[in-house]
């Protein structure tokens, strides 16, 4: 976010110069500083995260998982509830007590009550 103009350069030293894993949830903490934080709308988010990923030495923990998220997330999905409805891609449906989400569904993942 260049706020840091030390940290930020050996934050872009580190990842130009290394092979980076972006665990799933430095991803999902990462997207909850840009819009607490920094006050990102959705747009700059998706965007922000996908110039990220796109990096030639940066590799993403579960990089179907992460991609089906930020495409649920560019949906309207809440970033959290997109990296879980992705981590259920395959699986029968995802159960939620969340009832907005269980309306709003996620496409090829059934979204349920319990």
């Amino acid at each position: 976010m260049q706020d840091d103009v030390a940290q930020a350069l050996r934050a872009r030293q580190l990842v130009e110069r290394n092979e980076t894993l972006l665990l799933t949830t430095v991803l999902l903490e990462s997207e909850w500083v840009l819009r607490s934080v920094y006050r990102m709308g959705r747009t700059a988010i998706a965007e922000a995260l996908g110039q990220f990923i796109a990096l030639p030495l940066v590799t993403l923990e579960h990089p179907s998982r992460a991609m089906k998220a930020l495409a649920l997330f560019g949906k309207g999905h809440d970033f959290a509830d997109a990296m879980h409805l992705a981590a259920a891609d395959g699986y029968e449906a995802f159960a939620t007590f969340d009832r907005q989400l269980v309306r709003r569904g996620a496409g090829d993942i059934p979204v349920r009550e319990p």
